[in-house]
């Protein structure tokens, strides 16, 4: 079970196994990759106390390394709530947190801000 005062992580196929990094090769059409993402949904909408309809794709689904550490800004929007309360923080601390953590485009202009879940659970644990 994860723990509530933490940032989570994207899903990893692999355990986040770093020996073993790699992707679970199921494809569109695959029902076990169609049953993981619906329990994630589920089990994530839960442990944050959201609708399942607004749970970010990135919590559903693991990268290809199965090890990034990024996750997208609106899943780590998603979970302050949970941290504040957890953390016994005010909610604004957490979240600018976040947007202190939150890494522009690769190279500028590829792919989607992110936030590195490994920095940011840093800088949470420095917080009195």
């Amino acid at each position: 079970m994860p723990d509530p005062k933490w940032f989570q992580p994207r899903p990893s196929a692999n355990n986040y196994a770093g020996d073993n990094s790699g992707a679970s090769n199921l494809g569109p059409n695959s029902e076990d990759l169609l049953k993981a993402v619906n329990d994630r949904r589920a089990a994530v909408a839960a442990f944050d106390g959201v609708d399942p309809a607004s749970v970010p794709a990135d919590a559903l689904t693991a990268s290809g390394s199965g090890l990034d550490p990024h996750i997208s800004v609106a899943y780590a929007k998603e979970q302050v709530n949970r941290i504040a309360k957890e953390r016994k923080l005010p909610v604004e601390t957490v979240a600018k947190l976040v947007d202190n953590y939150t890494e522009g485009h690769s190279l500028g202009f590829l792919g989607d801000e992110g936030v590195n879940v490994v920095l940011l659970n840093k800088a949470i644990s420095e917080q009195r």
